[in-house]
C-alpha cells in the first residue's frame, strides 16, 4: 500500500511545531523498552474484531511505532503516520527488526492527506494530548475511515468529577513536557467523538502505573528549572490528586498512576 502522499497545505502552527521538535530531539528515547512497546492495551481494545474490518490500518502520531508494528505483526497493511520524522526513523528500525513491513509518512494529525473512506481503522495511542486541535484531528479521522471502519485512541486522562486532581496533572506535564497540551476527561471525549460523527463502543479509564519520576524527566529531557518545580508539584499535591493517581513513594522513587482513557468508536454505516 503506498499512498500518493501531496504535501501540506496547512504551515504548522505552534503547538505542532512544539511537539515536532521535542520528539525529533526525544526520538530515541522511545524505542524498545519504553512503557508504550507493551501494546497489550491495543489489544484488548481491538481484540473482538476481525482483521477484515480494521483493513488497511493508519496509526496517527505513531510515535517509535509500537502500535504500528503491532498492527502490521497482526498482517494488516499499515501506514504510520508523524510530524517527527525522528520518530519515523524510529518506527522504520521498529518494523524492520521485526521483518515486518509498513509505510510511513510526515504529516500532522488535524490534516490527514489520504482519500476519503481510504482505511478501516485509525489508532491514535498517548498522542492526542499534544494535538493542537482533537476536534481537527476527530473530523479528519472519520473521514478517511469508510462507513463501519473502527477508531481507536488511547490516552492519559483527566477524572470527570476531580477538578484539584485535574489541574494538578495538567500543571505537571505541562513542566515536564511543554509540547503537552492537556489530557481530556472521558465525558470529553465522548461528546467530541460523537459531535465529528461517531458512534462510541467504549470510553472507560483504567490506572496505569507510570516509571519513576527520574525515568519521566529522562524522556522529556525536563530542564532543570522545570525538574524543581514538578517536585514542589508532588510534595504539595492536594488530597484529591494523591488520592486519583495514587502519588507514592517506593525504595525512595515518586510514582504514580495515570488515568488510561481508552475509545472505540465506529464510523456508522
Amino acid at each position: 500500500m503506498n499512498w500518493p502522499l501531496p504535501s501540506r497545505t496547512m504551515p504548522l502552527d505552534e503547538t505542532q511545531q512544539a511537539a515536532q521538535a521535542q520528539f525529533d530531539r526525544q526520538a530515541a528515547r522511545y524505542g524498545r523498552g519504553h512503557i508504550l512497546s507493551d501494546t497489550g492495551d491495543v489489544a484488548d481494545a481491538l481484540g473482538g474484531i476481525d482483521n477484515a474490518a480494521l483493513e488497511p490500518a493508519l496509526d496517527v502520531a505513531t510515535g517509535a511505532g509500537h502500535t504500528a508494528v503491532y498492527l502490521a505483526a497482526r498482517g494488516l497493511r499499515v501506514t504510520a503516520g508523524d510530524l517527527s520524522a525522528g520518530m519515523l526513523g524510529q518506527t522504520a528500525q521498529l518494523a524492520g527488526e521485526q521483518g515486518l513491513t509498513l509505510q510511513t509518512a510526515q504529516h500532522s494529525a488535524e490534516e490527514l492527506p489520504y482519500p476519503d473512506a481510504a482505511f478501516g481503522l485509525v489508532t491514535c495511542r498517548v498522542a492526542a494530548h499534544h494535538f493542537s486541535s482533537v476536534e481537527d484531528f476527530l473530523r479528519e479521522a472519520h473521514r478517511v475511515l469508510r462507513p463501519g471502519g473502527w477508531l481507536m485512541i488511547i490516552d492519559g486522562a483527566a477524572p470527570d468529577d476531580a477538578p484539584a486532581a485535574e489541574e494538578w496533572i495538567h500543571e505537571v506535564e505541562k513542566l515536564r513536557d511543554p509540547s503537552h497540551g492537556r489530557f481530556l476527561r472521558p465525558s470529553a471525549w465522548r461528546a467530541r467523538a460523537e459531535a465529528a460523527g461517531f458512534a462510541v463502543q467504549r470510553c472507560d479509564c483504567q490506572p496505569f502505573k507510570q516509571p519513576d519520576v527520574e525515568w519521566y524527566f529522562r524522556t522529556a529531557a525536563t530542564t532543570a528549572e522545570n525538574r524543581a518545580k514538578v517536585l514542589a508539584l508532588i510534595e504539595q499535591a492536594p488530597e484529591e490528586a494523591r488520592r486519583v493517581f495514587g502519588i507514592a513513594r517506593e525504595d525512595g522513587r515518586v510514582v504514580w498512576w495515570w488515568l488510561r482513557l481508552t475509545l472505540l468508536a465506529q464510523r456508522p454505516m
